[in-house]
Parts: structure tokens; sequence; C-alpha cells
């Protein structure tokens, strides 16, 4: 079985992390730094994979002898042992000299190693998250072990960094199966060998599992005119035009306030986590009474997640006398959707009834074709002959007197796509420059329905410290 060893310095959340993946607070976990000492080991689970986790003590410089040093002897049994490691930094307090002393033990372990940025919350932890390429250890993976933020993305990880020990047998393919966008793309991160992971979101009684009924060709889950009969997530295998899918039906989200009883609570939650270890997630509205408050939220929170999202409209069966009022009436809710959700522009709208099985088709072909947008990679060089159009013809405002020089753009990775700019000042540019940017992504490479991520990095001023000591 694969086995990963925890390190880093005190206080990062290694604890943490290793009890949100063994599902148990097995581990003692406090604010105060070297609560653990021994290594202790147990079985993770994240997602579809197993594997056995080890969590060390805090890492720290100090003789052999010292308290200190008999810890860190123990921690380098572990990287020892283990077939890998998850290296952890505090992201919101950024890189210490300690995080790259020790990267330097790690990077000589010679295993395959995965840089996690943890309590990568808010816009400081986001910030502090990008601080960890200066290791050159490789793209660090935004974490909040304490409340269960980007474990998506560290499942791609560990599929990434060991594709043998994390295959199931029955995902194996050739590799001709894997999906090439065009000779002036870098790529895509799509891989048709892997089920594609969607979840069914949306208010109570919205039909969620009717429509899953239809899709799956069978009555296998329980439905019913009463609201909240779904309380788990249930994941159901299903194949559409040969692609291997793993559907989940989740409990109907109501508005937090409303929620009082404590099973309908834990209900949401584990909906919640079927969000974020999917890739794509249909919210399912009822297209007689649509874009309510709670919808609108629900798919904020999908796009927050950094996930692809696909709107259906349910009941359509019930919605107009003829085909003309109908496409009317669709025309208008996709104009809607735009106007609501300018997060997520171009978000595909699909109508469908769930009891009469009209638009399933259509809607899983929205998935697929959404599913490969938010695969997608740019490569650098057709986003800076983009970038440099962009600049031309809308440069960046002056902040006192000082025009923001963005120099160049990047994409660190896609499942979402994300967006790396560098240049100077770039901390003053304005959240209306950025959107600016994001649009006209969206709109250069066809972009629509995903959410896009954008990072800025200011780029040193070698001549700061002689100004200062003048």
């Amino acid at each position: 079985m694969l086995t990963i060893a925890i390190i880093g310095r005190p206080n990062v959340g290694k604890s943490t992390l290793f009890n949100r993946l063994v599902g148990k607070k097995l581990a003692l976990v406090d604010d105060r730094p070297g609560v653990t000492r021994d290594r202790r080991e147990g079985d993770a689970k994240l997602g579809d994979l197993t594997f056995k986790i080890i969590d060390t003590a805090g890492l720290e410089e100090g003789h052999e002898e010292t308290l200190s040093g008999r810890m860190r002897a123990q921690t380098e049994a572990a990287i020892e042992q283990a077939d890998g490691i998850f290296f952890l930094f505090d992201a919101r307090v950024g890189l210490t000299p300690e995080d790259r002393f020790f990267a330097q033990l790690v990077r000589r372990a010679g295993k395959p190693l995965v840089l996690i940025a943890n309590k990568a919350e808010g816009r400081v932890g986001t910030a502090g998250a990008i601080e960890g390429f200066d290791l050159g250890l490789g793209d660090p993976v935004p974490l909040s072990a304490e409340h269960g933020e980007g474990l998506a993305d560290l499942y791609e990880a560990l599929r990434e960094n060991w594709p043998e020990e994390t295959e199931a047998p029955d995902e194996a393919g050739p590799a001709e199966e894997r999906l090439t966008l065009g000779e002036d793309e870098d790529g895509s991160e799509l891989d048709l060998t892997k089920p594609l992971r969607i979840a069914v979101v949306g208010r109570p009684n919205a039909g969620k599992s009717t429509l899953l009924n239809r899709l799956l060709g069978e009555e296998r889950l329980l439905t019913g005119p009463e609201a909240g009969l779904t309380r788990d997530s249930i994941g159901l295998d299903l194949e559409w035009r040969g692609r291997k899918m793993k559907i989940f039906d989740t409990a109907g989200l109501r508005r937090r306030a409303k929620i009082e009883d404590k099973l309908e609570k834990l209900a949401a939650a584990d909906a919640l986590r079927a969000v974020r270890f999917a890739e794509v997630v249909v919210v399912l509205l009822d297209a007689t009474i649509p874009f309510e408050k709670q919808d609108l939220t629900i798919a904020d929170l999908v796009e927050r997640e950094g996930r692809a999202l696909v709107i259906a409209l349910n009941k359509w069966d019930l919605i107009g006398a003829d085909d003309a009022e109908r496409a009317a009436r669709l025309t208008l809710l996709r104009e809607e959707a735009g106007r609501l959700l300018p997060q997520v522009k171009g978000t595909p709208v699909v109508p469908v009834s769930a009891t009469t099985a009209e638009g399933l088709d259509r809607l899983m072909a929205a998935i697929d074709k959404v599913h490969v947008i938010w695969n997608k990679r740019i490569a650098t060089a057709r986003l800076n002959r983009w970038l440099e159009g962009a600049l031309e013809q809308t440069p960046p405002p002056a902040v006192s007197g000082r025009r923001i020089k963005i120099r160049y753009m990047t994409q660190l990775r896609a499942r979402p796509p994300y967006f790396l700019l560098f240049g100077n000042q770039l901390d003053a540019l304005p959240t209306s420059y950025e959107r600016f940017l994001v649009n006209g992504l969206r709109q250069a490479f066809d972009l629509p329905g995903v959410p896009i991520r954008l990072s800025k990095k200011t780029t040193d001023n070698p001549y700061a410290s002689r100004k200062a000591r003048k």
C-alpha cells in the first residue's frame, strides 16, 4: 500500500491534515506548536483512494541528543519508510527560513513529493500559497485541512505523483485515449481513462433523485413529493457514450438560517463535501420558479470551490404551450443566468424533464463539454500575445503618478484555469481591471461556464535596498 509521510515545521497543520484524511480525531491538535512528538500511522481515504499516512513531529533544528533532535530523527525515519512526502507550510505566515532549510532535507530524500500550502483559506492564504513556488518543489497545492477545502486538488496531486499506486484496475486504458485540444495548445489535463465525477445539487424537491433515476434507467434512488428525502450523498456509476462517470445525488440545500435539525445539518455538510470532490457540478433548478436566492447561493458556492458548472432547468415539461413560447422562455432564462452569475459567464443552461426524460442527452453533452474546458491549458506564448494586445487597448491605471506595469502571464494549472500575472505594483491593481482581464481571457480562449482564477506576483526591485540606504 502507498505510504505518505506528512512533514513540516511545527504548527503548520500536519495533525489536522492527518485527522482529516483518516476521518477520525486520532492525533491531538492544538494551537500550541510541538504537540506531536512521535510519528503516528493511520489508514487514509481520499475520494476513492486509500493509502497509509504518517503524522510526524514538527521539524526543528537541534543537536541529535536534544528533544528536538530526537523528534527530527523520528521524522527522518518516517521519510525513509514512506513512498512519498506531503511537505506542509503555513500559507498565512508564508515561507520562513525553517521551511527553506528543511526543504533541502526533503529534496535530498529524492522521493515523490507534494508541496501543500495549508491554511490557504482567504485572500492572505492565497497570497502566501504562491510563495511556495520559491522552494522549487513543484506547484503548491492550496489547502485548508481544518475546513476541508482543496482536497480535490490534493486528490489530483496524488494521482499525478503516484499514478501506478493510485490507478484502479478497471480504470487502466491505452494512452491514445488522452485528449489533446489542438496543436496551438499546451494540452489538456483531461484523462478519459478516469471516471468523471459529477455532483447534482439544488434546493429540496428540485427533482435531483428523479433525474438520476432517469439517467440510470432504474428506480435506484428513493423519490417522492416530500422535500428532503435524500440525506446521504450517494455515488452511482454511470456510463454515457463510452465514458465512465461517477455521479452523486445530494441532499437538498436550504438557507443555513432555516436548518435547525442536526441530521439536516449533517446531510448539508455531506452535500458540500460531494461538491468539493466533484469535477462538474449540476445545479438543478425548478424551471417554474428558477433563480431563487438559494439557487444563486449554491451556484456561487460551486464557483468558489472551483468546480465546472452546468445549470439544469428541471420540470421543463410544465413550461409553455408551444415550442416558440418555450424557446423564448429559454432565451430569457439564459440571459438572466448571465446577468445574475457574471463570475461564471457562459454557463450552459439546459432544459430537462426528469419525469419525461426530455433533454437528458443535451445535459450529458453539456457536462462533457464544460469538463473539457475546465481541464484546458493554454500555451504561455498565446497568453502573452493576447495580454500584449489587451494592455495596448486598455492599459492599467496609474497609482500615485506611476503606472502599474504588467510584464507577462502564465497558466499555473487547469481544473479550474488558474493564471498568474507578473509585474510591478500589482498589489494596487484595481478589482475592476482584474475583471477586465478575466472577461478577456474567457472570451479570447473560449472558457465559458468555468471559474477563472487570477493571482498576482510582484517582481522584486533589485534597487529597492539601495534606495532605502540612501
